[in-house]
């Protein structure tokens, strides 16, 4: 498929947008309208940022039309609009091409993702109704887990909640996993049906991904992402018993224990701090707190890296990916602190080397490739939202 692709992510106060040649896979402008329905919003199209007042979602893309318009490139030459979704449920997964049915079942997906579908959701209805003739894809991140085995999917609760409520693991993060696993397999020259990776995605949200010849097998994250590593401000796993015990003997209520999970959790509730950065700084002044938080997080990564080349079997590669996972040398390092056992080393020059580009980090002739590869989310819901629009015409 040749033509442009417009991929449009809208979150609940932002809309981030980049405009893709799908042949050449060339990024041609990025983009962001950030600051939504506040006094002073701000958008940023390529090198130009102009401060203005953007009321909604609909002032938001008109406003980033009209910086096509201003600065380019031109949309003539745009063939579909690519959405990212975070929850498909188990209804949808794989890309799939919006109509209004589809709307209305991820409107009901809402209860799954209430923080992130409603406005997945809005941000599709307004580029829908701003480019009705343009086909519009979603690519959902809990597609690429639909493939995890039902013993692995299925949590040990009553069939009911099951089968009535959904409850089970679906994951995230599974658009970057996609990419980044192919990636892995690319730069280590074997086709990806043959390559087993684990995929550390670590930024402020974070997972653990066993990838078995491209398809997910186990994933970190649950029903919600707020299951397994400890992140910026969410908790990871804890004993599920907790929210039951605090409602009882401090009183507090079911919705200010999930605020509290969620949002005041991780780094932050350990620390104070939740940008990895900040906590850095705080542990090398003496601050037992952070030191004990870094301790932490490393310590969870380092245990599902085992849990998963456990249930992997055999592991080609280990990948770090997103923000703290491609830029934080030393993270990386305590994480496999400890595994060489298993294969698992990084090379201490080769891990300090400041780069952007995709690389390996372990020792060379290792048994376990250690890798850093850049996330690239939005090229991924380009390309697949290119394979949807052939499949559908073909």
């Amino acid at each position: 498929m040749t033509g442009r692709i417009l991929v449009i992510n809208a979150g609940s106060s932002s809309i981030k947008y980049q405009l893709i040649d799908v042949a050449t896979r060339r990024k041609l402008v990025t983009g962001l309208a950030e600051r939504i329905g506040e006094e002073t919003s701000v958008l940023t199209h390529g090198a130009h940022r102009v401060e203005c007042r953007l009321a909604d979602h609909e002032e938001g893309l008109k406003a980033v039309l009209a910086a096509f318009a201003e600065h380019g490139p031109p949309l003539d030459e745009v063939v579909a609009v690519g959405h990212r979704v975070v929850h498909g449920g188990s209804r949808f997964i794989q890309p799939t091409i919006i109509d209004e049915q589809v709307e209305k079942t991820i409107e009901e997906l809402a209860p799954l993702a209430p923080l992130h579908n409603p406005p997945n959701l809005e941000g599709i209805r307004v580029a829908r109704s701003v480019f009705p003739h343009l086909p519009h894809v979603a690519v959902f991140d809990t597609a690429f887990h639909a493939t995890i085995p039902r013993h692995a999917a299925t949590y040990a609760v009553p069939r009911e909640w099951t089968a009535k409520y959904a409850v089970r693991r679906y994951g995230f993060h599974g658009i970057s996993v996609a990419y980044v696993s192919r990636r892995a397999a690319e730069l280590l020259g074997r086709p990806y049906g043959e390559v087993n990776s684990i995929v550390l995605h670590l930024g402020n949200g974070a997972s653990a991904t066993a990838v078995r010849g491209g398809r997910s097998i186990d994933t970190s994250m649950g029903i919600t992402p707020l299951a397994g590593l400890v992140m910026g401000t969410r908790s990871g796993d804890i004993d599920p018993a907790i929210p039951g015990y605090l409602h009882r003997v401090a009183g507090l209520g079911l919705p200010e224990i999930d605020e509290a999970l969620n949002k005041e959790s991780g780094m932050l509730g350990l620390c104070g701090a939740n940008d990895l950065r900040d906590v850095w700084r705080l542990a090398d002044a003496g601050d037992e707190n952070a030191r004990l938080a870094m301790e932490m997080y490393a310590y969870r990564v380092r245990c599902y890296i085992g849990a998963y080349y456990a249930a992997l079997g055999r592991v080609d590669a280990v990948v770090f990916t997103a923000g703290v996972g491609e830029n934080d040398q030393r993270t990386r390092a305590l994480a496999v602190e400890g595994l060489s056992r298993l294969g698992i080393e990084i090379d201490p020059v080769r891990n300090a080397a400041p780069a952007k580009e995709p690389r390996f980090i372990s020792p060379e002739g290792a048994e376990v490739a250690v890798m850093v590869i850049p996330t690239d989310e939005e090229l991924e819901i380009a390309v697949q939202t290119a394979a949807c629009i052939a499949a559908g015409s073909a």
